[in-house]
């Protein structure tokens, strides 16, 4: 590919900054942008124009076939393009080393601009084909958050979201169309934003007027308490925090979690990486309704399957983790056979037959007892034993 033959533009208000992004735009041979950014610039006499709508794969193809025949293509964005945005695709399809990228002021840095705000250490989630899910985390844990909203998250649902997960108070600035005519600016906290109607193609930036501890107290293994539950059907907390310890979470990827009940513990692997696809089967109706009003209550995206693995399992994705929470030696092997590479399996059990056929398939076995003091009044505290239960792991290939 011919040096400049491929480049990338990034506008604001359709402006672009600096001269090499205006002579990229001026010797163009093909500009290819959204109809709004291609009637907002003027185009290079005699240029060609190809309309970035429809399937992006369609899109790379036409970019790829005006490559092929010596154009200079010249391809519009928003902002800074490398910012979520088309850089990524280009550059896996075209490779990065072909790409000149001139940039323009990100829509989130122009945001915080608005407002006044510095954003050195402000987190960026972005909503877009993402699990809002993601959002309400960063907000919970971070003190300054800036949300890419999108049409199925548009500001006023974050709102209430947030609301309804308990997050306190939070100063909320709305900006929308930024840098274009009927651009605006909404400051305001979260139930006045909650009862509003906003552009879902937002920005909303969240600060707190409180500082919000973000060091060490990564806490896992929450009590049985903060989960809806029926009859004790609950992975108790001590040993699930021992079950999320032995998972090792990735950061992405699929995880299923077996016989949910609760859902206690796909809830706890959504919370702690919100990046990860957490998957609950589960055979009870009431109960998976149960795991998605707990998943609501604590903010974590889970994709709830009303079900009986592994019946249910041939049409999941394969998982890099699985968490059983018991069931015979069909559902393991089920697993086993679908686990991805490098791939981990934790399934507990109450019966030490069924764990000792798992630990002949996975390597690994520990019985976890715990016993918890309650009060006997004035004569102090005794230990009241729960029933053991046996926790088994390994990777597949063991």
């Amino acid at each position: 590919m011919a040096d400049g033959a491929l480049t990338v533009v990034g506008l604001v208000g359709g402006e672009c900054f600096g001269r090499a992004a205006a002579n990229a735009i001026a010797t163009a041979t093909v500009v290819v942008g959204s109809p709004r950014q291609l009637a907002g610039i003027r185009t290079p006499a005699g240029a060609a124009t190809v309309e970035l709508t429809g399937p992006l794969d369609l899109v790379l193809d036409a970019i790829a076939h005006q490559v092929a025949a010596a154009a200079r293509v010249c391809v519009l964005a928003s902002g800074d393009p490398g910012f979520f945005g088309i850089v990524r695709a280009l550059g896996a399809r075209f490779g990065s080393d072909a790409i000149s990228v001139h940039p323009a002021p990100s829509s989130v840095s122009l945001a915080f601009a608005r407002l006044g705000l510095s954003w050195d250490q402000a987190t960026v989630v972005s909503a877009h084909g993402r699990p809002l899910a993601d959002a309400v985390n960063a907000a919970l844990r971070t003190p300054t958050v800036a949300v890419l909203t999108a049409p199925d998250a548009p500001p006023q649902r974050l709102a209430q979201i947030l609301i309804d997960a308990g997050i306190g108070a939070r100063q909320v600035g709305v900006v929308t169309r930024i840098g274009e005519p009927g651009e605006t600016v909404t400051r305001g906290d979260l139930p006045s934003i909650a009862s509003g109607t906003f552009d879902p193609m937002s920005i909303v930036i969240l600060t707190t007027p409180d500082p919000i501890d973000t060091g060490p107290g990564l806490a896992w293994g929450l009590p049985e308490a903060a989960f809806e539950h029926r009859d004790r059907m609950i992975t108790k907390s001590e040993v699930r925090a021992v079950a999320l310890g032995k998972l090792a979470l990735p950061s992405t990827g699929v995880l299923w979690d077996l016989g949910a009940g609760s859902g206690s513990v796909a809830i706890e692997c959504a919370r702690l990486r919100p990046g990860l696809r957490v998957i609950a089967v589960e055979r009870n109706a009431e109960d998976a309704r149960r795991i998605e009003a707990n998943a609501s209550r604590h903010g974590a995206h889970v994709d709830v399957i009303e079900g009986t693995a592994p019946d249910v399992c041939a049409d999941l994705p394969d998982p890099d983790r699985v968490f059983i929470g018991g069931g015979g030696t069909d559902v393991l092997d089920a697993v086993l056979a679908r686990l991805r590479p490098g791939g981990v399996i934790v399934a507990n059990y109450a019966v030490l037959d069924r764990a000792a056929v798992a630990h002949q398939r996975l390597g690994n076995l520990s019985e976890i007892t715990v016993s918890r003091g309650v009060s006997v009044g004035d004569l102090g505290v005794r230990l009241a034993a729960e029933n053991p239960v046996f926790v088994c792991w390994g990777p597949s290939e063991q």
